[in-house]
């Protein structure tokens, strides 16, 4: 056999392998393993970029939808610091707003405090009074941050009640939203509008 009957013996033989791969776009792949080709750009297309809405409570910054009674979501921290405390968590918040206060207690935060065992027994029997009103949750797991980020962001009449460093950051980053905490033996709260409460 010539040389040159050899390579193009040779020639056919990788081609047929060539074949037999299949390219990335073929249809008998399946949908995760296909390799989609980027579509190309317009650059006469409009540009839409997706901003969140505002809140039409916020006026400047001021919240218009805060006001007494004030409605207030209690963290699991936040009940065991008034323990320590030993502040009454009614009349603290009281004294801290000089209005009536309802106390909102998320399911996610009394799983929380029942997951801690009996050192939090004290804790339960506080919020199982009837002055504390339940919050429903719909979300699995008993993670209470996220639960009260969420509520905040949809609904702007709440003040949360912390002592998280990480859930304080949080908060601060929705605006209209004031933080309620325990600081020298009584209860402060800071972003709340010059007329009302104590300031630390």
């Amino acid at each position: 056999m010539g040389k040159h009957k050899k390579t193009q013996k040779i020639k056919k033989q990788r081609n047929a392998q060539l074949k037999r791969l299949l390219k990335p776009t073929d249809a008998r792949l399946k949908e995760e393993l296909r390799r989609k080709r980027p579509k190309p750009v317009d650059p006469h297309q409009i540009k839409v970029n997706q901003v969140t809405q505002q809140s039409s409570a916020l006026f400047f910054q001021y919240n218009t939808q805060l006001g007494p009674p004030y409605h207030i979501i209690l963290d699991t921290n936040f009940i065991n610091f008034s323990i320590k405390n030993k502040l009454d968590i009614m009349q603290g918040m009281m004294d801290c707003l000089y209005a009536k206060c309802i106390p909102y207690i998320p399911d996610c935060v009394r799983a929380e405090l029942e997951k801690l065992g009996n050192k939090y027994k004290l804790a339960l029997r506080i919020i199982s009074d009837s002055r504390f009103e339940r919050l429903p949750c719909l979300h699995k797991g008993t993670y209470a941050d996220d639960c009260i980020v969420e509520r905040i962001r949809q609904h702007k009449c709440y003040i949360v009640a912390t002592n998280d460093k990480d859930l304080k950051n949080r908060i601060r980053k929705i605006p209209g939203v004031p933080i309620m905490y325990v600081a020298s033996h009584k209860y402060a709260i800071e972003r709340m509008p010059d007329a009302y409460g104590i300031r630390s």
